[in-house]
């Protein structure tokens, strides 16, 4: 497949390399600035397209900028892609309808990868068993982005773009609020005087549960159990030794309680 990538950064890199370790050819990327363009040209092994060109011809063009950029980006491709035969963007939250002025020549659609690509060459090796979001409205570009997903490592589903907002939710709290609860749980086993790096066979243990049991029976320890008396002098601990992380303690307390069922028992120590 032959594929035009706008946007070169990190997320539009790392699914560049990967299509290209899969055989595919990027033909063309387009940047902001010439030597974004260039710079990202030369990791890909492709050609930068100037300002104002019309894109190479092409069978998939790749919107990879910022959510809010989107449509303003789909504006100004429409009147270069004559030779493109799809296009998508790979937003989790924006709707399929940004690529409106695409939409009039070509099949839209989004292709999101449900994983985190902090740079184009790790992220190109973490897209390997990632599953991908496939919104569209037309099943001969659904069967073709359902074969560069497979082609590249990945897993595609299905994803109406009504609900993208929401599966974005999911996403973002799947992948930042675990790491809130263990930087409070660093600084705490820091005040404690107990390495962090202590904690990673339980924490890798309890994410392996919660994928093969459900979140919800993969809870242990007092809170589930209903004890009050112990999750009574955590709180104490926390209000003693970090007291600016007390709130937080007990919010995420909260959520634990409600999804255990022992919101009633635990009301009055955590709030």
């Amino acid at each position: 497949m032959d594929i035009v990538l706008v946007g070169p950064g990190r997320a539009g890199l790392a699914l560049a390399v990967r299509f290209v370790a899969a055989g595919h050819r990027v033909v063309g990327v387009v940047a902001r600035t010439d030597e974004s363009a260039e710079a990202g040209a030369v990791l890909v092994g492709s050609s930068p397209v100037p300002d104002g060109e019309h894109l190479p011809k092409s069978d998939l063009l790749v919107i990879a900028v910022r959510d809010d950029d989107v449509a303003d980006a789909a504006r100004s491709l429409a009147p270069r892609s004559a030779g493109v035969s799809a296009a998508v963007h790979v937003s989790g939250l924006t709707s399929v309808a940004a690529l409106d002025p695409l939409a009039a020549t070509m099949p839209v659609g989004s292709f999101h990868p449900l994983q985190t690509l902090p740079d184009p060459q790790s992220g190109a090796r973490r897209l390997a068993g990632a599953w991908v979001a496939v919104t569209v409205f037309d099943e001969g570009l659904a069967s073709t982005l359902d074969d560069l997903a497979r082609s590249i490592g990945c897993h595609p589903f299905r994803l109406a773009d009504e609900v993208k907002p929401l599966y974005h939710a999911a996403a973002a709290a799947a992948s930042n609020y675990p790491i809130a609860a263990l930087a409070m749980a660093e600084r705490l086993f820091s005040t404690a005087g107990v390495p962090f790096e202590a904690a990673r066979p339980l924490v890798e243990a309890v994410v392996a549960n919660a994928f093969e049991l459900g979140p919800g029976s993969a809870l242990t320890g007092p809170i589930a159990r209903g004890d009050v008396g112990t999750v009574g002098a955590q709180v104490a601990a926390v209000a003693h030794a970090a007291p600016d992380l007390l709130e937080h303690f007990r919010s995420f307390g909260l959520a634990v309680a409600d999804l255990a069922g022992q919101g009633d028992e635990m009301k009055d120590v955590l709030r």
